[in-house]
């Protein structure tokens, strides 16, 4: 099973418009504000640092270099070949590798897992663009990379953020103009709701070890200034305890 057509078009039409200039991307913060802070409440779980990494829907790359000076081996994969295209070239000294990969695909994410082995995993705000029938194949996917040792930080947005987002989008003067594109190539965030995630982690086979709030900060401003951030929830799981 495969994202669909519309699903996977809709991706490549943002990433082949969107800027290669830092910041440009809507949700693509510096890493100080994102993974460096994810990745403090994510290392005290880990089973074993010295597993690959896989930052599962990486963009353009900005959160996978960071995360690349931090674990020995470190894959960005995306849905868009135009996102990996930015992301390699924003990384000409390849510090982490990466490749396109359809990640709702259970034979793709089994041949990834045969490839690295035991994996951990990194996914920021991936879930709620999903199409609803692709969520749950997608965190089987990271309970496939995984296997017995990885531990997965999922981070996503609580469900509260789409009021937010719907709040800017409606604004007589037009939405923020990093968030327009997400609504203009059809990617607005969808519903997932806060007690769904755990729902979908526990059917995949996953244990939540722990979790929390922690607002997603974003890239962009109001028009009094201030950045714009948004609600979300954060989770490490794993096969273990």
């Amino acid at each position: 099973m495969s994202v669909t057509s519309r699903y996977r078009e809709a991706w490549e039409g943002f990433w082949r418009e969107a800027s290669d200039e830092p910041g440009a991307v809507f949700w693509d913060a510096g890493p100080e504000r994102t993974a460096a802070v994810h990745l403090a409440l994510f290392e005290p779980y880990l089973t074993s640092a010295d597993l690959p990494l896989v930052d599962l829907g990486c963009g353009n790359g900005t959160q996978t270099r960071f995360l690349a000076d931090r674990f020995p081996r470190v894959l960005g994969a995306d849905l868009s070949t135009a996102a990996v295209d930015l992301a390699r070239r924003a990384d000409p000294d390849g510090r982490a590798a990466y490749r396109v990969l359809d990640a709702v695909d259970k034979t793709d994410a089994e041949a990834l897992h045969a490839e690295l082995g035991d994996a951990n995993v990194y996914v920021r705000g991936v879930l709620h663009q999903c199409e609803p029938d692709d969520r749950q194949r997608l965190v089987d996917t990271v309970a496939t990379l995984l296997g017995e040792r990885g531990r997965v930080c999922l981070v996503e947005l609580a469900e509260a953020a789409k009021g937010v987002l719907m709040g800017l989008a409606a604004d007589p003067a037009g939405p923020p103009a990093k968030l327009a594109p997400v609504f203009r190539h059809g990617i607005a965030p969808g519903d997932v709701s806060d007690a769904a995630i755990p729902e979908y982690l526990g059917a995949a086979g996953l244990t939540v070890v722990t979790s929390g709030e922690l607002p997603l900060v974003t890239t962009e401003h109001t028009a009094e200034g201030t950045r714009i951030e948004l609600p979300s929830r954060w989770y490490v799981a794993g096969r273990r305890a």
